[in-house]
């Protein structure tokens, strides 16, 4: 039986009353247990992560200005939020989630963070809804305190995960995997191991193919260790902010193409929820719903 992360100060109401993208974080939850998915006992709540562990992947000086809610008016607007306290509280909370699951999937194969996939967060700066980058800082744990000495991760979000790109670059014990809608934010890329750029209105099949191919080639020359994967389901046709054309039962796809590789291979697995920007919150609840339903097909 998996562990799934989940805190109630997860759910960051924005200053103005505006909780976009965070309502997610408390439905979700709601969802899978009321539809016997997740059982109560599954949900762990993280407490939060230790400076030191960020410090490995982030720069000292940002991380400390922005714990002490010093960063610069230009800072703190790059990110899309205004800093205070309990955003503070939200970000180590959820990096922490991330670090407890990734260590927990070593044991049960599998686990999930209801927040985080964080991955615009760079090395000395935050940006686009992310400050601080809880799978790279969860990558960096593993390597550090585990056996696992080879750390793949897996970011089929809509936009391209630049932070953990740039994190990670030039670092050969870590592969960064990205595949993305090409023409859409970041509007600066940065360089992954791998980027695959998608065109605008890029429908299941196509998606589909390309990430077989790749991932199963990545696989066989790099051979991780562990697995994070970034499953945000802003490829959704529906998605305000994608520019993809994936359906439901495509984004379903592409999760049981991650989940059955990892497990054909003894790879363990943590999923980060990541993007999801549907006006229908019903499409967006399904689609994260689907990513459990998945690991429960492959994994239980």
């Amino acid at each position: 039986m998996y562990a799934v992360a989940f805190h109630p100060r997860y759910v960051h109401p924005v200053p103005d009353g505006h909780r976009f993208p965070m309502v997610k974080y408390e439905l979700l939850p709601q969802q899978l247990v009321h539809r016997g998915i997740v059982a109560p006992q599954q949900f762990f709540r993280p407490g939060e992560a230790a400076l030191q562990h960020i410090y490995r992947v982030h720069d000292k000086d940002y991380t400390d200005r922005f714990v002490q809610l010093r960063l610069s008016y230009h800072e703190g607007r790059r990110t899309g939020f205004i800093q205070d306290t309990d955003l503070v509280e939200r970000e180590l909370l959820l990096v922490q989630g991330t670090i407890d699951g990734a260590v927990r999937a070593l044991d049960d194969g599998i686990a999930f963070n209801i927040a985080g996939g964080t991955h615009h967060a760079c090395r000395a700066h935050g940006e686009g809804f992310c400050m601080l980058n809880d799978q790279a800082v969860a990558a960096q744990y593993l390597l550090d305190h585990t056996p696992v000495q080879r750390v793949l991760i897996v970011d089929l979000d809509v936009h391209q995960g630049n932070g953990t790109a740039d994190i990670f670059r030039g670092r050969s014990e870590v592969y960064t995997f990205s595949m993305h809608c090409e023409h859409n934010y970041p509007f600066h890329k940065q360089t992954s191991h791998r980027d695959i750029g998608l065109e605008a209105g890029t429908t299941d099949d196509t998606y589909l193919h390309l990430l077989a191919e790749n991932l199963h080639d990545i696989i066989r020359t790099f051979r991780p260790g562990f697995i994070f994967y970034q499953a945000g389901v802003d490829i959704l046709y529906a998605d305000k902010m994608g520019k993809l054309q994936c359906t439901l039962e495509g984004c379903k796809a592409r999760d049981r193409i991650v989940m059955e590789t990892a497990y054909a291979h003894g790879i363990p697995v943590q999923c980060s929820m990541g993007g999801g920007y549907a006006a229908d919150i019903r499409i967006l609840l399904e689609a994260h719903t689907n990513t459990y339903i998945t690991a429960n097909e492959i994994f239980l």
